[in-house]
């Protein structure tokens, strides 16, 4: 399929409100976010962030927060900044280096920011911070997007 045929997955909203219903209509199909009581702090065109609390059931035998529970908020917030465009994106790849622990009951906030994109590739930087704003992981995301397949029907 040529550059051409691929469908128009924007419908001509602008960037903002089209990244509002991408977020809006993802999240709603989005099991595993809500099953860990995720919520938005913001989005927009290539950007998200996201909030968690840590609850008891998220920590390890250390009683800290597993990593594993961080790295799926930065893969989250990953997630929405990448496919704000509305065209279906995967991860292809992440690295992810933990800086301190998250502690039971605190509000941890992933930040994806699109570094850059181009045709199918995008590189994204996720920091997570605690409610203290102290850097807890940084994560480097690498996605793949599956043009002209929208996110969502507008």
């Amino acid at each position: 399929m040529s550059e051409a045929q691929y469908r128009d997955v924007t419908c001509g909203l602008d960037p903002q409100t089209l990244a509002e219903r991408v977020r809006d209509g993802m999240f709603e199909r989005d099991r595993a976010a809500r099953s860990l009581e995720m919520s938005f702090v913001s989005v927009g065109p290539g950007r998200s962030a996201m909030s968690m609390r840590i609850r008891d059931d998220m920590l390890n035998g250390f009683n800290i927060c597993h990593g594993g529970f961080i790295t799926t908020l930065a893969d989250t917030a990953f997630a929405y900044a990448c496919n704000s465009g509305n065209e279906q994106t995967v991860a292809s790849g992440v690295a992810v280096d933990f800086m301190a622990p998250g502690r039971p009951g605190d509000v941890l906030t992933a930040s994806a920011t699109e570094v850059f994109a181009a045709g199918r590739t995008g590189v994204y930087d996720i920091t997570v911070t605690n409610q203290k704003g102290e850097l807890i992981a940084v994560m480097r995301g690498k996605s793949y997007r599956l043009k002209g397949r929208p996110v969502v029907e507008l």
